[in-house]
């Protein structure tokens, strides 16, 4: 368990916490990712902490992490999810792989259902496949990362205006996230720029790559301009070092290629080869978002933990605006306060703002597509783990522009 800020008055250290499980990959191949997430969620309830925890009607409560490592293995994760329950846990948060995303929610569906005095809620910070919120919506579940279809729109709007660009290779991790994003790439492009000629086509196994020496030959083979993909963690980073070590001049579009090791690798050789799309990056360049990176990387200085997301810290502010809302933290009655939230983090240090659309529990937020350059450049006052480049804007989408339709028919508890 997380120790709880120093600075909590008596009565609000002594009061029952509110504990929150981190149900992740914290060891293993992609254990980085983890352990970064669990960096961004310490800094969060240490936040809320230090302005004197939840506010409830019995007295305030502070907020307590707690980590349960599943290994990045669904079989494992289930069970960890099965340990917090039986704890008591009312608030569980996983993000990395929408496989592990989808074992969660019909699992959390079954328990819910089986045992409604011990309920609880699942919030989705970062597992993207768009079936979590459509398909399989659930009334327990709430996304506060953009899905696939979001984070896509914008790359392949980016893509269409380069007229240049005509041959494309896409490589992307073997599961259900990866198999989606192959799938709408190609529906997107054609329709976008069906001039444009996919010339690869690759799905690889999650995790179990370490030399993606293979791959970057075949997309040099290819023949391809630009490569797009969805990889995270280790499989990008490798991905990206193997360009780099064969002497690749292809660009890559990214949903992560901004953060967990991929600017440290690259350096020089990414400047304007390495584009990433996210809710925020350290060089938006608002007053805000200067305050917030600046309070970021004091409480995290090594260059190595230069892994901040916006949405995340934005996620646990809405999940205690909604408890305050409902005045308990009874999942229920907060996931009904959850619904169609709206919440401008930014007089909270947050630099971010959202709204969380009732019918699928799909957070709606802006989005910003930027290149890779070197730190001191116009627009690219911080750099990335210390490597010299950082991120600058080529296109900013507002949350109206950024939503996609949803498909959900979401079952609600009587």
């Amino acid at each position: 368990m997380v120790a709880m800020a120093s600075a909590l008055p008596s009565s609000v250290s002594a009061a029952e916490p509110i504990r929150l499980a981190l149900i992740e990959g914290l060891s293993g191949p992609l254990g980085n990712g983890g352990e970064a997430v669990f960096r961004n969620l310490v800094w969060a309830t240490e936040r809320i902490n230090a302005r004197g925890g939840v506010k409830l009607p019995g007295g305030a409560r502070p907020l307590a992490l707690l980590r349960f490592d599943s290994k990045g293995s669904v079989e494992e994760s289930l069970s960890m999810l099965r340990a917090a329950t039986d704890q008591g846990v009312r608030v569980v948060l996983q993000g990395n792989s929408s496989a592990v995303a989808g074992a969660l929610i019909a699992a959390l569906d079954k328990h819910n259902a089986r045992e409604p005095e011990h309920r609880a809620l699942f919030l989705n910070y970062a597992a993207v496949d768009p079936a979590l919120t459509n398909a399989q919506c659930s009334f327990w579940h709430f996304r506060f990362d953009a899905d696939t279809d979001m984070r896509l729109a914008a790359l392949v709007e980016v893509i269409a205006q380069d007229r240049q660009l005509k041959t494309l290779y896409l490589i992307n991790q073997d599961y259900s996230f990866g198999q989606h994003l192959q799938r709408q790439a190609r529906a997107m492009l054609a329709q976008r720029r069906p001039d444009l000629q996919i010339v690869g086509d690759d799905l690889h196994p999650l995790g179990r790559v370490k030399d993606f020496m293979p791959y970057a030959s075949k997309i040099r083979s290819s023949g391809a301009q630009a490569v797009l993909t969805g990889n995270w963690g280790n499989d990008l980073t490798l991905l990206i070092k193997a360009a780099k070590d064969l002497g690749l001049d292809t660009r890559f579009y990214t949903f992560y290629g901004n953060a967990l090791g991929v600017p440290g690798v690259l350096g020089e050789a990414g400047v304007d080869r390495v584009l990433a799309v996210a809710e925020w990056h350290p060089n938006v360049g608002t007053p805000d978002s200067e305050r917030f990176y600046a309070a970021f990387r004091q409480r995290f200085p090594k260059p190595e933990h230069d892994y901040l997301h916006a949405r995340m810290q934005l996620m646990v502010e809405m999940l205690v605006a909604a408890m305050e809302k409902a005045g308990s933290d009874d999942p229920i009655r907060v996931a009904k306060a959850l619904e169609g939230l709206r919440l401008d983090g930014r007089p909270l240090g947050v630099a971010h703002q959202g709204w969380m659309r009732p019918t699928d529990h799909q957070l709606q937020q802006p989005l910003y597509v930027s290149v890779m350059r070197r730190v001191g450049e116009a627009g690219v006052p911080h750099d990335n783990e210390g490597s010299g480049v950082g991120f600058r804007t080529l296109r900013y989408l507002e949350a109206g522009q950024a939503q996609q339709p949803t498909a959900c028919r979401m079952r609600r508890p009587e």
